[in-house]
């Protein structure tokens, strides 16, 4: 197998997934001591059972806690049936099961399970004058093949912010958004089960002193995929208020060729017939090609999990359908046409969010100079390479590589996020960041690269947002703690802005905030003109002219 084939494979096993996936960051940090005296154990009524859970400074957790029935055996592939009921008081001091996933990085088989579909709930202490506190729902990344939702904990938005955060499991690869003839056509479950747990916040935000009438969606990566879906989906309507889309836009997308040699164009949302079609060819390959499509889905869904969780079923449905009753139009889509709903937007990216994806595959497609960048250029620009690269000529920046890690981030992300905030922008307030820190830790733990710094790369930002076993200095602590304010407060308003902070303008056509540690790191700034985005919309009218 060559170096570059081994890279290919690498991509499709978790280390990430075209387009989209970092493997799912290891965010957990220690929580609440088991064992704990009843004292520390709080007691919640929820509406299908108690719950008891644990109790820290200042915050208090409820991991676990069922949102919907467990979607195995003839459930598999249904949409989320509601919980069972339960008497007594349920534990709810430890995380539920992970969602059925393959390693994020190496080698190894399919970990978690199907009996998935847990939440977790961290409020904080107490309620002033019995208001209700903002709730922020959490949708995790990794690529919709890993991840979950207590991989984050969100003890500063929660405990300093005064928010209570929910962070959610769904399901995941092909378990979450198979399609078949069979299912009549592709039903997103991953989509409907993250519904289903809105729903619950609805019904239960206030019980954990919660305002069920200030629900804020938020997530990164395909997170923000998932909260762009809800943005454009019709049967999402009335269950959230406020929404975040951090480096995961409608308009994501990444050019052809742009890690690896063999890897097609990238596009996180595809129409439901491509889905179907997929689908019923995964069954004739499993042994289940039937002459009636629901004589296959009925032998499909007989089959172990782990026949099921293989890299490649994994990665190829991976993809949420458009076409279907849950989004019957592309979301980029909507957001042009204006159908989304109406709710204020904060929306994202990082100054280099490329720079992550493609340090993972230089060591065996490099870029070693300016040669080589250029025909790197023309591999997935085709005849558009020439204007890209006098607009990043490879002298502009202190390697050929850092130079080709530009021109995707802005392709792939920045330009797509400012052009889905101008179509947000002529409807609800929408307020657009650039996160700056070029030194933030490198939390993922990634091989240093010589001459190639992450800087501020995909999913860095998360460290400042949420509590993470990393080191950051004292600017560092003081820009993440602006940034939970800013997020709560949005959650909480509708607005981000608050006294003595840098103000953020909504709605500019290309303004956005700069998110920088140390004085003046935080100011305004024309990601437009920075990122050429003119360019990108001159070549395609959609972000940028790939070659197919």
């Amino acid at each position: 197998m060559t170096a570059v084939r081994r890279a290919a494979r690498a991509l499709l096993t978790g280390l990430l997934v075209p387009g989209l996936l970092l493997a799912a960051p290891v965010l957990s940090a220690a929580g609440p001591a088991f064992g704990a005296p009843a004292a520390d154990r709080p007691l919640v009524e929820t509406d299908r059972g108690a719950v008891r859970g644990r109790a820290q400074d200042g915050y208090r957790t409820f991991e676990g806690i069922p949102y919907a029935a467990p979607p195995v055996g003839a459930l598999r592939w249904r949409p989320p049936e509601p919980a069972a009921r339960w008497t007594g008081v349920r534990d709810a001091g430890a995380p539920g099961a992970r969602c059925v996933q393959l390693p994020a990085i190496g080698p190894g088989g399919p970990s978690g399970s199907e009996d998935c579909l847990f939440l977790n709930v961290t409020a904080p202490d107490g309620n002033p004058a019995g208001a209700r506190r903002p709730v922020m729902v959490w949708f995790h990344g990794g690529g919709f093949v890993n991840g979950a939702g207590d991989l984050y904990r969100p003890y500063r938005l929660a405990a300093t912010g005064g928010a209570v955060v929910v962070t959610v499991n769904y399901r995941l690869g092909v378990f979450g958004l198979f399609g078949h003839p069979a299912l009549g056509g592709a039903p997103d479950a991953t989509l409907l089960d993250q519904q289903a747990a809105l729903r619950w916040v609805r019904a239960n935000a206030a019980r954990f002193g919660g305002d069920p009438g200030r629900v804020t969606v938020f997530g990164e990566s395909a997170g923000g995929l998932s909260v762009c879906a809800h943005l454009t989906s019709p049967a999402s309507a009335g269950l959230f208020h406020r929404a975040i889309v951090q480096s995961g836009s409608c308009s994501t997308t990444m050019p052809p060729r742009a890690l690896l040699p063999g890897l097609g164009a990238y596009e996180p949302f595809v129409p439901q017939p491509r889905t179907v079609e997929a689908g019923a060819a995964a069954a004739a390959r499993l042994g289940c090609g039937r002459s009636e499509p629901a004589d296959e889905l009925e032998c499909l869904r007989g089959l172990d999990a782990g026949s099921l969780a293989t890299p490649e079923l994994m990665q190829r449905f991976s993809l949420v359908s458009y076409g279907n009753a849950l989004l019957p139009a592309e979301p980029r889509r909507a957001l042009r046409e204006g159908r989304f709903h109406r709710v204020p937007v904060i929306q994202g990216a990082t100054r280099d969010e490329m720079r992550l994806f493609l340090g993972q595959t230089l060591a065996v497609y490099p870029v070693p100079d300016e040669q080589a960048y250029r025909a790197r250029l023309y591999a997935s620009f085709g005849e558009s390479a020439p204007r890209i690269e006098a607009a990043y000529p490879a002298s502009a920046h202190p390697t050929p590589a850092l130079a080709l890690a530009a021109v995707l981030t802005d392709v792939s992300f920045v330009c797509p996020a400012l052009r889905d905030g101008r179509a947000l922008g002529r409807h609800v307030p929408a307020y657009l960041y650039r996160f700056d820190d070029r030194d933030a830790p490198n939390y993922a733990g990634l091989p240093q690269i010589p001459g190639f710094p992450y800087g501020a790369a995909h999913g860095f930002e998360l460290p400042y947002l949420f509590d993470a076993p990393v080191v950051l200095t004292g600017p560092q602590r003081a820009l993440a703690d602006r940034m939970a304010d800013y997020w709560v407060r949005f959650a909480r308003t509708g607005n981000p802005n608050g006294p003595g902070a840098p103000r953020w303008t909504a709605s500019a056509p290309s303004s956005a905030l700069s998110l920088a540690p140390g004085p003046g790191g935080i100011r305004p700034v024309d990601a437009g003109a920075e990122h050429h985005c003119a360019l990108w919309e001159s070549l395609s009218g959609a972000g940028g002219k790939a070659e197919s």
